[in-house]
């Protein structure tokens, strides 16, 4: 069984490939929640202060390998392959959508 991207996820995917932070703040909820590896941000300036200082302000490259759905309801787990200048390796990103966009990810 395959699993779509749903598109605020191809939208993080996509605005980091281009190095579009406006589009990739965008993909997100009003309140989002961020996680990466136990540093906390919140609602969209928190989601700019990483992309800026972990994602497209380190050049990052998402390549999706694999989707599938989670546990809850509109939530999936991503394994994605990360190359740039910061953190280089594969490793999975937790979503939780509402409304069609990004409540929260966790990235372990």
């Amino acid at each position: 069984m395959s699993t779509d991207t749903p598109a605020a996820i191809q939208a993080f995917i996509d605005a980091t490939n281009r190095g579009d932070t406006e589009a990739f703040v965008a993909a997100f909820t009003d309140d989002a929640y961020l996680n990466d590896w136990g540093r906390e941000f919140h609602g969209h300036d928190g989601v700019r202060s990483w992309d800026g200082t972990d994602n497209i302000g380190k050049q990052s490259h998402f390549e999706l390998l694999a989707i599938e759905p989670g546990a809850e309801p509109e939530s999936y787990v991503a394994t994605l392959k990360v190359t740039g200048n910061g953190f280089n390796g594969t490793g999975p990103m937790a979503f939780q959508l509402r409304d069609g966009l990004i409540a929260s990810v966790r990235i372990s």
